[in-house]
């Protein structure tokens, strides 16, 4: 079943190529696709294209199907095209020739724009759920861990003294901010494009204002051109958010499987959490951070990806957009389980503080010695030269006692600011208004 059916019988090759995975991929736009229909349907019924009680009938009906998504009962039939086919297809069945007006001024076009949107919203809202998360438990084991000193390196040199506390709470930060980039997606995203139809508009009066308060979005796409233009354009600013997202995570992962490293053993991860290897029986490997680590460096790769497929389009619908389904979904679901499990791993990581023994850091003190002597009056470059001097006769020792008060070092880590910053940009979000208007569009419907 086809909503542009006029008849003509298709060839199969070209039918199985043109649907491509969309029915796999729609699946998951499925409860988006009849909540946009319930909020066009009340539209139709407010400008008088739908009679009242044609209304209240389409209405009733993509509730039992919403039901029916709910439940896990719902799938696209072989043959049917997408999830818009299937919905009126359903709605036909139910109600005959009521259930063929739902249509009324709208494209697949917006459609699907729409039910992408709705989509990547709650998405959105996942994904900075789970950052939140997992910044609060890097955040707490910042505090836990203050006091463990551990050796920070610049070009793979042992370098000066850093913190456990250090670098928790950088990756708290870090993902602070990849939330702003987050936020800034969110704002394009949350902007309503039903109405654009094809991208041209429609001689029917719609009320596109309606429908943007019905659905919770904080603004409307107002140019239909521009609205179609959005295709390829949502795709890839929430690309970039999650590749943000995807390079703090890992470059995290990156450090955990190092410092885990037997020639590092800053930190061990619990066993539960290792794998074994089929012929060495001694090994407990950090395979869960190894796959974070590539996931998200493919997810990195997004942005570039989508931008390959819609680059050289002109404006209109085109048929290419259809493939950023495959790219983007899949990316999604894996950073949210990226986010979920490194959280899951790291609130219980142990961690060493025993290194300071070892003779590979005899050195790592010696800018805290080159600091003593300019505090007690000497020019900081006779100072490094003095201490230079003594590393290389053999005659330096380190002295691991260092006191660092300045905002966000060692002995001042400022987490109550880094944990402001999460505050103040999540609560720029304010997914309870989308959310608030979705369950009023449900329950009054």
């Amino acid at each position: 079943m086809k909503l542009w059916d006029k008849g003509i019988e298709i060839d199969d090759s070209i039918e199985r190529f043109t649907i491509g995975r969309d029915p796999e991929f729609d699946l998951y736009l499925a409860s988006y696709d009849v909540v946009g229909s319930i909020a066009h349907a009340r539209m139709l019924q407010k400008i008088g294209i739908l009679k009242e009680e044609e209304g209240n009938q389409l209405i009733k009906g993509l509730k039992k199907i919403l039901q029916k998504i709910n439940d896990g009962k719902f799938q696209i039939d072989a043959g049917v095209e997408d999830v818009h086919s299937q919905v009126e297809m359903m709605l036909t069945k139910q109600l005959g020739g009521i259930g063929k007006k739902v249509h009324s001024g709208r494209s697949r076009n917006d459609q699907v724009l729409l039910d992408l949107r709705l989509f990547f919203r709650e998405e959105i809202r996942q994904l900075t759920q789970f950052s939140v998360v997992l910044g609060n438990t890097l955040l707490l084991q910042s505090e836990n861990f203050k006091d463990f000193l551990l050796p920070g390196y610049t070009h793979f040199q042992v370098a000066m003294p850093s913190s456990f506390g250090l670098w928790f709470g950088a990756y708290a930060e870090s993902l602070a901010d990849d939330l702003i980039l987050l936020h800034s997606a969110y704002e394009i995203i949350n902007q309503n494009p039903l109405g654009s139809a094809a991208g041209y508009g429609t001689s029917f009066p719609l009320d596109r204002k309606y429908t943007t308060e019905l659905l919770g979005f904080k603004n409307l796409n107002y140019n239909v051109v521009y609205a179609q233009m959005g295709r390829g354009k949502t795709e890839r600013v929430l690309a970039y958010a999650m590749a943000a997202l995807a390079a703090t995570i890992s470059k995290m992962a990156y450090d955990v499987t190092l410092f885990n490293s037997q020639n590092f053993g800053f930190m061990k991860l619990p066993d539960q959490f290792t794998t074994g290897s089929s012929i060495m029986p001694h090994k407990k490997n950090p395979d869960v951070f190894e796959l974070i680590r590539a996931k998200c460096n493919r997810i990195q790769a997004l942005p570039n990806d989508i931008a390959m497929a819609t680059n050289n389009l002109p404006s209109g619908y085109h048929r290419d957009y259809q493939v950023l389904k495959e790219l983007i979904f899949p990316a999604l679901f894996d950073l949210k389980d990226c986010l979920v499990i490194a959280e899951h791993v790291l609130k219980t990581v142990e961690v060493n503080d025993h290194w300071l023994n070892d003779p590979r850091y005899q050195f790592l003190f010696s800018v805290e010695a080159v600091n003593k002597k300019v505090l007690a009056g000497m020019s900081f470059r006779d100072a490094y030269q003095e201490i230079g001097k003594e590393i290389e006769a053999g005659e330096y020792k380190d002295d691991p006692n260092i006191k660092h008060t300045h905002e966000g070092s060692i002995g001042n880590l400022c987490n109550k600011e880094i944990k402001l910053k999460f505050d103040d940009v999540t609560a720029r979000f304010d997914f309870e208004a989308y959310l608030v208007a979705l369950n009023n569009l449900i329950e009054k419907a």
